[in-house]
């Protein structure tokens, strides 16, 4: 049961378990490096994006699939112990995704990702309409992201990790969320609203390929960008959700996005809705 009075926002995407190693360099195609000890965290950009929208001030709920396995309770647990519903995840007899994430001495990361239970990911009797926002990322099936964009009464697509959806489907979501590799691959000229995140240079937001608003990141020390995307995009479908125009959702998310960068893992420096709104007052 969701309480409080921070908008309603349901997540649909991935949950995972991370397995973390430093290195000196990322690695090069043959080439094996040295690492540190191995971190297991719990992730998924739909369970990374899920706390992180708990974090700060929404009534979330996760729509995804974990497997019948230690990994799969294991995220249940720490989900409900971050704020989140999890009424709304399934189990299957796959085994809980995994990801297996190189992160090296500037914060930079390569990602490899196993979905598994994340294949079995099901919204047909998810009761999408019922919340102010709706985010969703691509680690779930093609038809689960068809659903979303049809049903939500406002959906906020991750296009990430990045493949070719309908046009159709793009159309029907209120924003669209990119890195700016991800962004190459997007007609931007077609679609209403695209923001597009560029790491330390901040974010901008486009209407029909128009630049409507750019905001800077502010300067802090990073030791790991691991999560700091999902925590943007969070932040941004919970402002959006609050009422928030375009420049102040964009603003909100950049802050968030780059406190998220302070610690190891996804969800190691979640920033909360207090954290953001002083370092904005500071700014």
């Amino acid at each position: 049961m969701l309480t409080g009075d921070g908008p309603l926002v349901g997540v649909v995407g991935s949950c995972n378990v991370d397995y973390v190693v430093r290195v000196e360099h990322l690695a090069r195609p043959g080439e094996t490096v040295r690492g540190g000890d191995v971190v297991r965290l719990f992730g998924g950009k739909g369970a990374n994006q899920a706390v992180a929208a708990a974090r700060l001030g929404a009534r979330v709920s996760l729509l995804g699939c974990v497997g019948e396995d230690a990994d799969g309770a294991g995220t249940l647990e720490a989900l409900r112990s971050s704020g989140v519903d999890v009424s709304g995840v399934s189990r299957s007899p796959r085994p809980t995704g995994s990801a297996f994430i190189a992160v090296d001495g500037a914060g930079e990361n390569t990602i490899v990702v196993s979905p598994g239970a994340n294949a079995d990911v099901d919204v047909a009797r998810g009761d999408l309409e019922s919340f102010d926002v709706v985010l969703a990322q691509l680690e779930v099936p093609d038809a689960v992201i068809e659903q979303v964009a049809a049903r939500a009464r406002r959906c906020v697509l991750n296009v990430a990790p990045y493949r070719e959806v309908p046009s159709g489907t793009l159309a029907a979501c209120a924003v669209l969320i990119a890195n700016r590799v991800e962004a190459e691959g997007l007609a931007l000229e077609q679609l209403a609203h695209v923001v597009i995140t560029e790491g330390a240079q901040g974010a901008r937001h486009l209407r029909f390929g128009r630049e409507v608003a750019r905001v800077g990141a502010p300067r802090l020390e990073v030791h790991d960008t691991v999560g700091a995307g999902d925590a943007f995009c969070a932040a941004y479908a919970v402002q959006f959700a609050r009422g928030a125009d375009a420049y102040d959702a964009l603003a909100y998310a950049v802050v968030a996005g780059a406190l998220a960068t302070r610690a190891t893992g996804a969800r190691g420096s979640l920033p909360t809705h207090e954290e953001v709104r002083a370092w904005r007052d500071d700014a």
